[in-house]
């Protein structure tokens, strides 16, 4: 805290001393703050951010403002000579910091779904004082001394259930975040964290420079044979973008696995896009990411032991649904077996069919989805090709995302289009309750651009709160393949079920209705946040979902039953594969986070293999999902420890969907019992708990392996 206040002041001498008058610097710093549009508050419905004044050179100002008002109303909560209440701390605590979250939201979007160099080096720099500023609140004395003043008197404070989650919130948060330790100890935390959180923003930047540096440049239009021709059109605009004139370029997408390999029939091709992806953080360039994830993880083992945990893992998994490395270890191990034994039964089938064919070679993971595909065809007649005509994108996003939303919750929507973007092709709806009242604003931004990020992800740019008066604006982005200019975004099925995923989150958002910020909509443990966007994923087959949303493009006819029935039937087809992939990324997570502080400094290459060695995952022909050199969700978006979540919520919705199967379906009923149970719920909750409501049981994980194909249905 005192770097921070040191920091701020010596930015303000130095403006000073190039001023005139101390009175004319201060009236110009003001009226410079006053005409920052992240400062001052939005006038435009919800508070949305007016995107067409916001600059670049807005954020730093707007981030120093924040964090000096809000440790401003840290250390007056903190010194407060009158005694500690729930209501003159922990209310005070939830009300403190909204100019900074204002920022905040809206940096976070357009550093990662639409960045430029500029942010990029201001990501870097305002990330060690973000960092310092959560030490300046849980690594404060004064106010951990409030907060368990406060829970000591919690039996005889009779506050509401929400009020009750909230302290007990707190009291774990400040314990867990190294409240108790030594003054000396609390310092070094803190070098500790801020050291992470600039390493952490350097790799995000790294990984993105790769991606666009990893693209793959043709110049022969015959080595891209297969390829369809709306993505051959995509690749010619991106070379042409890129200064290519006449040649093909190849974007990478954030996984190892690029959907290209899928239609490459050249061989060649198909491994250099194989091996630009796979390598692409591990050049030895000034993109090599090792040495930074090396050093990652060497400090959360540190930081974890100096706050008297195990490892990062025993130290993360405290507030989380699982609660321990042993239980996320003992979950995945039911898991692997059946998975690899599905991936190597799915693999002799593909040698099989590239024996057939004489291809005189043994099946590598550039192989893989040209050829599964293949034997997709042959045993379930199902041609992706076939599948995507009947996938238009805004006929996906209104009639199958949106119509569900409609049929399960009784919500509406409205484009609007006099709404400030960031970029031309994001659109904005108003969400409207079952009774007309609007419950928020909702952004896609669904194209991949070489400025954004890679994967898909949802965020709030605003959270709801009652105690704030606040109502939710989330976004959705995703990285689909935008179409040449005048043909129509046809998407995959797997493009669909993200959506569908994505939107899940948006509706876990819109729902909450809570008092307080910190325990609203999906501010939840990672292990259940994912529980949502998952079962979402459920509504995007549903017969009547799916008939109201899958027509041809061009004539406006349904997707033929016939071709329902082979998708449905190929379901399970591949899923060995794409379990594996998932699960070698869990073994990877916590094989990193389960490190002892006293461990050397790890090789990420050996590391990483002797992890999927160990766990039973060291499959060549199926590669890790994302290499730890580019595994984002780790190393910087919050899924350290947590990985896990995806498989262990995946758990958690195909059991909840059973309910579902088992009461009738898709009913409004159904819905808002969901919705009551599950999506409005927010943190006020223990999540086990909250799911038992629901489901009547503890989560089972047979429908998982039903859905999978693991166990016979």
């Amino acid at each position: 805290m005192k770097n921070l206040f040191i920091l701020a002041l010596t930015t303000l001498m130095a403006i000073m001393a190039s001023c005139k008058s101390k009175t004319a610097s201060t009236t110009g710093i003001a009226d410079t703050l006053a005409s920052n549009p992240l400062i001052t508050k939005s006038t435009l419905d919800f508070g949305v951010p007016a995107f067409d004044k916001i600059k670049d050179a807005d954020f730093q100002p707007a981030f120093d403002q924040g964090i000096k008002e809000e440790l401003a109303e840290i250390d007056t909560i903190a010194n407060n000579p009158a005694t500690p209440t729930f209501d003159n701390t922990l209310v005070a605590l939830e009300k403190s910091g909204q100019l900074l979250n204002r920022v905040n939201g809206v940096y976070n979007l357009l550093s990662s779904a639409n960045t430029d160099p500029v942010l990029e080096k201001l990501d870097e720099a305002i990330a060690p004082k973000l960092a310092g500023l959560q030490d300046a609140i849980y690594l404060n004395t004064k106010l951990y001394n409030r907060v368990e003043a406060i829970y000591q008197q919690k039996s005889a404070l009779k506050l509401d259930s929400e009020s009750t989650r909230l302290l007990d919130y707190y009291d774990q948060e400040f314990k867990l975040a190294g409240a108790n330790l030594s003054e000396s100890n609390k310092d070094t935390l803190k070098k500790y964290n801020q050291e992470e959180a600039g390493l952490s923003a350097k790799f995000t930047n790294m990984v993105l420079a790769a991606n666009k540096a990893g693209a793959l440049l043709v110049s022969n239009k015959a080595d891209l044979a297969g390829l369809p021709d709306a993505d051959l059109q995509a690749a010619a605009a991106n070379a042409k973008a890129a200064g290519h004139y006449r040649q093909w370029l190849i974007s990478l997408k954030n996984t190892t696995t690029q959907p290209a390999l899928q239609s490459l029939s050249n061989r060649a091709t198909r491994q250099k896009l194989f091996e630009a992806s796979y390598t692409r953080t591990e050049k030895g360039d000034s993109n090599d990411t090792r040495a930074v994830i090396e050093h990652i993880a060497k400090i959360r083992a540190l930081k974890a032991q100096l706050v008297g945990f195990k490892n990062y893992a025993d130290w993360k998994l405290r507030d989380q649904m699982a609660k321990s490395p042993e239980a996320v270890d003992s979950f995945l191990s039911k898991l692997i077996p059946a998975a690899t034994a599905k991936a190597r039964a799915e693999a002799v089938d593909i040698q099989a069919a590239i024996d057939q064919q004489k291809g005189g070679f043994k099946l590598q993971p550039w192989d893989w989805d040209f050829y599964a595909e293949q034997v997709r065809k042959a045993k379930y007649d199902l041609n992706e090709d076939e599948i995507k005509p009947y996938f238009e994108i805004n006929k996906v996003l209104q009639d199958g995302v949106f119509y569900a939303a409609n049929q399960l919750y009784g919500l509406t929507f409205k484009e609007r289009k006099d709404l400030p973007v960031y970029e031309p092709t994001v659109r904005v709806f108003n969400v409207y309750d079952k009774d007309g009242t609007q419950l928020g604003i909702f952004y896609c931004d669904y194209f991949k651009r070489d400025n954004k990020n890679g994967g898909a992800w949802m965020s709030n740019i605003t959270n709801q709160s009652k105690l704030l008066g606040l109502k939710p604006v989330i976004y959705n982005i995703c990285n689909f393949t935008k179409p040449a200019a005048g043909q129509p975004a046809l998407i995959s099925y797997e493009d669909v079920t993200t959506m569908f995923h994505e939107f899940g989150h948006a509706l876990h958002g819109f729902f909450a209705s809570q008092q307080y910020p910190s325990l609203s909509g999906t501010n939840v443990a990672r292990d259940y946040v994912e529980f949502p966007s998952q079962f979402n994923e459920h509504w995007a087959l549903y017969p009547q979902v799916l008939k109201h949303y899958a027509v041809h493009y061009k004539t406006g006819q349904p997707m033929p039953q016939a071709l329902i029935d082979k998708i449905k039937k190929a379901g399970t087809f591949n899923q060995g594969y794409a379990l594996t992939e998932a699960l070698a990324d869990d073994a990877i997570d916590m094989k990193w986070h389960e490190l002892p502080g006293n461990a050397p400094l790890q090789a990420a290459d050996k590391f990483e293999a002797a992890s999927l060695q160990q766990a039973g995952l060291n499959l060549p022909q199926v590669p890790p999902r994302y290499r730890s050199s580019y595994f984002l969700h780790i190393w910087s978006n919050g899924y350290a420890a947590g990985y896990y979540a995806y498989a262990w919520t995946e758990m958690l919705d195909d059991d909840a969907f059973s309910w579902f199967t088992e009461n009738g379906g898709l009913t409004r009923a159904n819905g808002q019992r969901f919705r009551d149970m599950i999506l409005s719920r927010g943190n006020t909750i223990e999540y086990g708990k909250m799911f038992r409501d629901f489901r009547g049981h503890n989560p089972d994980i047979k429908p998982m392996e039903k859905d999978r194909g693991l166990i016979p249905q």
